[in-house]
């Protein structure tokens, strides 16, 4: 029995790739960024070799550590994108030459003429916006109308907001399938989300009954083969909705780092042949969005605490591998998008021997070395590095 633990820590990039700006970033990295913070401490994933991977740039006088314990590797994102659902189906083996489309100035009527139309209610905003700020802002009016607060971001995301005491969650889901019928083609969005929310003018707050209904990756992916061959792949926290439930076993949704990273640990106590793969979102959505520094420092500083609890539970047979899907620098105030990064690689298991892999070509290396530890021959492009 063999289980591999991939944990993807959203958006922590470790230095623009050299097409960085065709996508509107500068000089960004996200650990470069964080390295500066009096709240960073991560002794764990610096002493596995984070600090260490090829071409990673910190502040001066940051200590980069000597010698280290882990297999370490650059992935380089091969797709064109730098948003959560492209760089996740490339770690599974899709990649995408296309971005998918975002919405700067709003959805076109081509959209928004057949969403009314079929939901019966009229759309409020209609333009990028922060998620709290839009409940803010237009709360009290969705309230008065009925209409359905419609916004986007830098993402590829059409998000719906409605109050729970108006349009009861099951109703704002079937509003999101009818949204998500229409985003196809040219308008195919990576994700529409169902942001409901509650509370009073002047107090409203986001609940935790998010979803995200997400285009199906359109070629075969690592956890598609996974549950071909019979093996359990288990998600937790958004992985389920990046994949729109292809490929998956069983889940369990999160309400943040702390929750899934306990809900990873649960996971590591069950007998299971195949994969548990984890995402933890707060260092993206909370702060690097936000442009926190310390708080993207203080998060990452608490995944790295419980680090030697989780590599605890590791069984001879079993490994371990840290990630991301993009980057997010939480110093670049040009835009509070992502950023255009290559991420890490991380993998240890009792058994692995410390070596560096270099600058590997594409996020789906490791979609292929998942499937290596299995026996699986990979139906997509990407090289196993086991």
């Amino acid at each position: 029995m063999k289980r591999v633990f991939l944990i993807v820590l959203d958006s922590f990039g470790i230095g623009g790739m050299p097409d960085a700006e065709r996508f509107g970033d500068f000089d960004v990295s996200t650990v470069r960024a964080v390295s500066r913070s009096k709240k960073l401490q991560i002794p764990n994933m610096k002493k596995l070799g984070l600090f260490q991977i090829d071409g990673v740039e910190l502040a001066p006088g940051t200590d980069r550590g000597e010698g280290y314990t882990g297999v370490i590797g650059r992935m380089t994102e091969r797709s064109a994108g730098k948003d959560t659902t492209i760089g996740h189906w490339e770690i599974a083996g899709v990649y995408s030459p296309d971005p998918l489309p975002t919405y700067p100035d709003g959805f076109p009527e081509e959209v928004l003429d057949p969403f009314r139309e079929q939901t019966g209610r009229g759309v409020l905003c209609n333009k990028p916006y922060s998620g709290t700020q839009v409940i803010a802002d237009y709360g009290e009016e969705q309230l008065r109308t009925g209409d359905l607060i419609v916004y986007t971001s830098a993402d590829s995301v059409f998000q719906i907001a409605a109050h729970e005491e108006l349009i009861p969650v099951e109703e704002l889901y079937r509003y999101c399938e009818i949204a998500r019928k229409i985003l196809v083609g040219k308008h195919g969005v990576g994700r529409v989300i169902a942001r409901p929310f509650v509370g009073t003018p002047g107090n409203f707050t986001r609940t935790p009954r998010r979803h995200d209904f997400s285009l199906l990756p359109p070629s075969v992916t690592m956890l598609d083969q996974l549950k071909e061959a019979g093996k359990d792949v288990l998600a937790v926290g958004k992985i389920r909705d990046i994949f729109a439930s292809r490929g998956i076993t069983e889940y369990v949704t999160t309400t943040g780092n702390p929750d899934g990273i306990e809900k990873t640990l649960a996971w590591m106590d069950r007998d299971f042949d195949g994969l548990c793969f984890t995402n933890l979102v707060d260092t993206d959505m909370i702060y690097g969005h936000r442009r926190d520094v310390d708080g993207y420092a203080e998060a990452l500083s608490y995944f790295d605490a419980k680090l030697p609890e989780i590599m605890g539970k590791l069984r001879d047979e079993d490994l371990l591998i840290i990630t991301a899907d993009h980057g997010c620098d939480p110093s670049y105030t040009r835009t509070t998008d992502h950023t255009r990064e290559y991420v890490p690689m991380l993998m240890w298991g009792p058994k692995t021997e410390p070596r560096n892999l270099g600058t590997r070509d594409s996020f789906a290396d490791i979609g292929a070395s998942v499937l290596k530890v299995f026996g699986i021959e990979p139906k997509f492009a990407g090289t196993a590095f086991l």
